[in-house]
């Protein structure tokens, strides 16, 4: 293990050294896991893609002007947070009393720093929050109301309640109401991305679980169990939050990458298909490496998923094969 002086000599070549490596800029989101076939007509796919494709080169904009994977990661999550398409921000799913509670995340891969936002229900962009916290305050995590009173004192306007209202996501609070059963596990947005730098960046925001109670608070805004980068991993988890919290899935990754050195591939796929499944959870991860290596896996039918290269190219897929 390495000694506190040693961890900064690395932490200070990660944010000085390491970055005088050029890199190509890779960015790699989510819009969550537990996607049902059934569920996807072809007007949703459209709309699903369309996003994931928008927040792709959103980021890549950011990433091709030579900008760093915090703000790539951050434009890609705040415009899928705006799109009402996932259970990120507009369009985030109900808890059990009607109301919207969103959490977030964020971490820089080159200095560990991170922050993070949770319970909060009148920020319109959660992960910029999150951001602010990291910047802006000596915190890591605010919550609830004093998240929204640093979010205030930094001029950011809260949103009514109505904003983050979609029909989609009423009915299927409703239908969990009537079922009395959780639904939605999967619903989160995420991104991570490697800059010109060769520096990594992970983000994470959610509406977590329709019908959830007693300020229940999962994995996304947690650093090391939704969220997680350092010097050489970044990954952004969407699943069954309470599974991925107890796996600490997202350092999990990473640990097994700098301890065991195991490839970043085989690293998510143990966590994604064998640890969480065994404690009785689900889900996926998007992972990316310091050699522009990507994972990918899931464990549930589908997985709302995108990238994008240097050059531009971008690719989405929902399901194994498209």
């Amino acid at each position: 293990m390495k000694t506190l002086p040693a961890l900064l000599c690395v932490l200070a070549a990660g944010a000085t050294g390491h970055g005088a490596v050029a890199a190509e800029p890779i960015l790699v989101i989510h819009g969550g896991a537990g996607v049902v076939a059934k569920d996807i007509t072809p007007e949703r796919e459209r709309d699903v893609r369309a996003t994931l494709e928008r927040a792709l080169k959103a980021g890549h904009a950011i990433l091709d002007g030579g900008g760093t994977s915090l703000d790539a990661v951050g434009v890609a999550i705040s415009t899928m947070e705006d799109s009402g398409t996932f259970n990120a921000g507009k369009g985030a799913v109900f808890n059990h009393d009607g109301k919207n509670e969103l959490d977030a995340a964020i971490m820089d891969g080159a200095t560990l720093r991170a922050g993070s936002v949770a319970n909060v229900h009148t920020v319109k962009n959660p992960i910029l929050l999150a951001r602010a916290v990291m910047d802006k305050s000596p915190h890591v995590m605010l919550v609830g109301e004093g998240a929204e009173i640093f979010a205030k004192s930094l001029g950011m306007q809260p949103v009514p309640t109505s904003y983050f209202y979609t029909e989609m996501r009423w009915k299927e609070r409703q239908q969990a109401l009537e079922d009395e059963k959780k639904s939605g596990h999967h619903g989160t947005v995420g991104a991570v991305a490697m800059d010109k730098a060769g520096h990594l960046a992970a983000g994470t925001s959610t509406g977590g679980i329709t019908n959830k109670r007693y300020g229940r608070v999962g994995d996304s805004p947690i650093i090391g169990a939704g969220t997680y980068a350092d010097l050489h991993c970044a990954v952004s988890a969407t699943g069954w939050g309470e599974f991925y919290i107890r796996a600490t899935a997202a350092h999990d990754i990473c640990a097994r990458m700098e301890y065991a050195k195991t490839p970043l591939g085989d690293a998510a796929n143990v966590v994604v298909m064998d640890i969480v499944p065994r404690l009785g959870g689900d889900g996926g991860v998007i992972a990316l490496d310091d050699k522009g290596d990507i994972a990918m896996p899931f464990n549930t039918e589908g997985m709302f998923r995108g990238t994008i290269d240097k050059d531009g190219h971008v690719r989405t897929w929902i399901f194994k094969d498209r």
